[in-house]
């Protein structure tokens, strides 16, 4: 199992009139932290891109036990809980700084050859990278 925290403020334009982070916005939390997990890594969407694979979203789960508010400190914390193949399954979890769970989540995205627009195995490079962390390819 691989996992990453990061942290992001919820802004004012993220909220709605009673003041709580809008529902569509914890997708884009979740994109954060799955950016944030990639560079953890040494990796990032860019150089995949660079190397003709592109990352399209199949799946989106979210559910929503308490608000985020307005410039709440979220701590995101993102998990992959088995190698990728051909899809990669990022599972989320957002706290606020008293440690309560606010939200969980998860995504599900496909690697896609850009040229051919199929799916493809996932980069070697992130497959090296996360190796030492799952033992043939399970929770370790």
């Amino acid at each position: 199992m691989y996992s990453h925290e990061t942290f992001i403020r919820v802004r004012y334009g993220e909220t709605d009139q009673m003041g709580y982070m809008y529902y569509g916005n914890y997708a884009q939390f979740y994109e954060v932290g799955r950016v944030e997990m990639l560079r953890s890594l040494g990796l990032s969407y860019k150089s995949f891109e660079r190397d003709g694979i592109m990352m399209p979203v199949l799946e989106l789960n979210c559910k929503y036990l308490r608000p985020a508010r307005y410039d709440d400190l979220i701590r995101v914390v993102t998990t992959l809980k088995e190698i990728p193949r051909m899809r990669i399954r990022f599972e989320y979890a957002l706290y606020d700084t008293d440690n309560m769970l606010l939200n969980t989540g998860a995504t599900v995205l496909v690697f896609v050859n850009m040229n051919s627009l199929k799916p493809c195995l996932p980069p070697a490079e992130l497959i090296t990278k996360l190796q030492s962390y799952f033992e043939n390819g399970v929770v370790s």
